[in-house]
């Protein structure tokens, strides 16, 4: 590349190498998400950038998070966001947009109301009718309606469920009427209120990256904001981060892991993370799984980082889906 400044870099150079830089996978969701006509600047910028030196990448990552952590000074709104859509996209589609962006993320209103927090979702349904906080959590994934069972006062709980028991099929006008009054009253105020953390977004993309780029772009940050990076390392999840999982939940991954994944991830992995898989196998499903990881012999390290990403991703799906369980923290109530 000519420049040897990152400010040098025109706007589409810039999003074209971040978005070379986080991969093919990450990029295609990217790509899904934009008008044709930001896939043809950038995929144009693409094709002209040339080598670009390691420096290039990280300096620009560094800007990125820098700028997405001071962003303080921006004003928007629902309303503006809307009237830009509208320039570019028909009315269906700035609908669709809108109605996804003014709530957590889900397909319909019970997968919105599955991504948000009890304790918030609790404190709204304490001031409804008891019927209608028993529809919504006969809807709801049934761990998610215990959490927000526990947080109700006591005897309104007791009257959700009763009324829950004695619950039969809900007459679809009346689920049409607990929607609409949910999407008008809760999610669109939700949203409103809720401004998601730029540390936590880049928590996710360096998650996303190879190991020995995740701790350049670490390593520079330290040096630059030592806070912010911190920040970012608490709330990255990592293939370490497994440990975390109960025995349980560690049963249903390698149901649900690719095969081939598991020996080339285990590769790189503690032994006491290698133990915490083995001893969720069979005696001889453990030994096996030892021979195998045997004989891979020495391995490209960012073939093990590509497995080991591919099971994380596959660990924070399942626990999107309330599949799975995974604790914040180490310090977990034990009955003995």
């Amino acid at each position: 590349m000519a420049a040897e400044d990152i400010r040098a870099l025109a706007g589409p150079q810039k999003a074209a190498l971040l978005m070379l830089a986080l991969g093919e996978e990450h990029c295609a969701k990217l790509f899904s998400l934009m008008h044709e006509d930001e896939i043809k600047e950038i995929s144009s910028a693409m094709a002209q950038l040339g080598p670009v030196r390691s420096e290039m990448v990280e300096r620009l990552f560094v800007e990125f998070s820098e700028h997405l952590g001071s962003a303080g000074n921006l004003v928007g709104s629902f309303e503006n966001t809307e009237r830009m859509l509208m320039k570019t996209l028909p009315r269906d589609r700035v609908s669709q947009i809108m109605e996804e962006i003014r709530g957590p993320a889900g397909r319909t209103m019970w997968d919105k109301l599955g991504n948000v927090h009890e304790a918030v979702l609790a404190n709204y349904l304490k001031n409804e009718y008891p019927q209608t906080v028993a529809v919504v959590l006969a809807k709801v994934r049934p761990n998610h309606a215990a959490r927000v069972l526990a947080l109700l006062p006591e005897g309104f709980a007791m009257e959700v469920v009763m009324r829950m028991l004695r619950m039969e099929s809900v007459q679809k006008e009346v689920l049409d009427g607990v929607e609409r009054t949910l999407r008008s009253e809760f999610m669109s105020n939700l949203a409103r209120s809720t401004r998601r953390d730029a540390h936590e977004m880049m928590a996710e993309i360096f998650t996303s990256l190879d190991r020995q780029a995740e701790q350049r772009f670490l390593g520079a940050l330290e040096e630059r904001n030592r806070e912010a990076a911190e920040r970012i390392k608490a709330l990255m999840f990592t293939f370490d981060d497994l440990a975390r999982l109960t025995p349980q939940a560690v049963q249903a991954l390698l149901r649900a892991v690719e095969k081939d994944k598991l020996p080339l991830a285990l590769k790189g992995a503690s032994e006491k993370l290698r133990e915490l898989f083995f001893g969720n196998l069979s005696e001889r499903a453990a030994k096996m799984l030892r021979e195998e990881i045997e004989s891979l012999g020495p391995v490209k390290l960012r073939d093990v980082d590509e497995a080991q990403a591919a099971i994380v991703a596959q660990a924070k799906e399942m626990a999107d889906q309330g599949q799975i369980e995974i604790s914040e923290g180490d310090e977990q109530e034990m009955v003995y």
